[in-house]
């Protein structure tokens, strides 16, 4: 896929997407400290477009720059006006919008406290990250071989580059062997998150996900499922699990920005559940689908309309 858009915002202007480039000494593409976030803008029904879960995107995106010490010189409201004049510039009416706070260049070494902090809020048109088969049908994942970070040697509550490293190794290890996604383990053995999303799993009609304070990343999307769930009357049970509750679930999906909701059909080559996606999960999928992209009701004010 090649990303293409018109233009794109760089410190407070835009540039042409060709000349949207940056110094090679740039100190986050040398050392990795840089934070992100992904945001989705959907064409609903009614033929608006809206930004879902705007202000609460840049909240963790302002969060992720002070956790790393290095906070924005842009406001909330700046930032958000600045996600959505991009996608007015560039007259998308879907898509998917990338702001990136980075360290520039000046100073090289780790520390690089005089660098100015840059930002860049990039859109582009990007369909279902893991697939329009594995939103219907589901997909095959495995657990991975590497450990999610220990909660004290890397902030897992900040959305950081340098951390993906970890789930770009758990990625390509899970597609090298056939699967589509990885699911990891923090450094106890439990089950912590995918490479890029949070994990629910069905048993025995209740849900459970990783506790909040374990080292997974605070996902919109995962606070997003625990709402929806609740408001329709099922049991949400946040606790460490193992990998072999896993294997006798009923249900297993996987929720994030990019993956959405999507069914997990097959865990280390152990059919979970029927193999298809299971009732709670396709009526989770449905209702978080109806609000994004449908035309629920907006009740809780998750949309910012371009």
């Amino acid at each position: 896929m090649g990303i293409k858009s018109d233009k794109i915002w760089l410190d407070g202007e835009f540039v042409d997407f060709a000349d949207a480039n940056v110094h090679i000494l740039t100190h986050s593409l040398h050392y990795g400290l840089a934070a992100f976030e992904g945001i989705r803008c959907y064409k609903r029904d009614d033929g608006r477009s809206a930004v879902f879960r705007l202000r609460e995107h840049v909240e963790r995106l302002r969060d992720s720059c002070h956790i790393g010490t290095f906070p924005l010189p842009w406001t909330e409201d700046e930032v958000i006006e600045a996600c959505l004049e991009t996608v007015r510039v560039n007259k998308f009416e879907d898509c998917y919008i990338r702001p990136l706070a980075f360290l520039g260049d000046g100073e090289m070494g780790l520390s690089a406290m005089s660098n100015k902090v840059r930002l860049a809020i990039i859109a582009w048109p990007w369909g279902t990250y893991l697939g329009d088969d594995g939103i219907k049908n589901g997909i095959r994942a495995k657990i991975s071989s590497f450990s999610r970070h220990h909660v004290n040697s890397a902030m897992a509550k900040g959305k950081f580059t340098g951390q993906y490293i970890n789930s770009i190794l758990a990625k390509r290890e899970a597609m090298a062997d056939g699967y589509q996604e990885a699911l990891m383990l923090d450094t106890n053995g439990f089950v912590s998150e995918g490479s890029g999303e949070n994990v629910f799993v069905v048993y025995k009609d209740k849900i459970y996900t990783t506790t909040y304070h374990e080292a997974i990343l605070g996902g919109i999307t995962r606070d997003t499922i625990i709402t929806l769930a609740k408001e329709r009357g099922y049991e949400i049970v946040e606790r460490r699990m193992t990998r072999d509750f896993l294997y006798v679930s009923d249900e297993i999906f996987v929720v994030g920005t990019a993956a959405e909701v999507t069914p997990i059909r097959e865990v280390d080559r152990r059919q979970i559940g029927t193999g298809k996606p299971g009732p709670v999960t396709t009526e989770l999928q449905k209702a978080y689908f109806d609000v994004v992209k449908g035309s629920a009701e907006d009740k809780h004010e998750w949309l910012t309309y371009v």
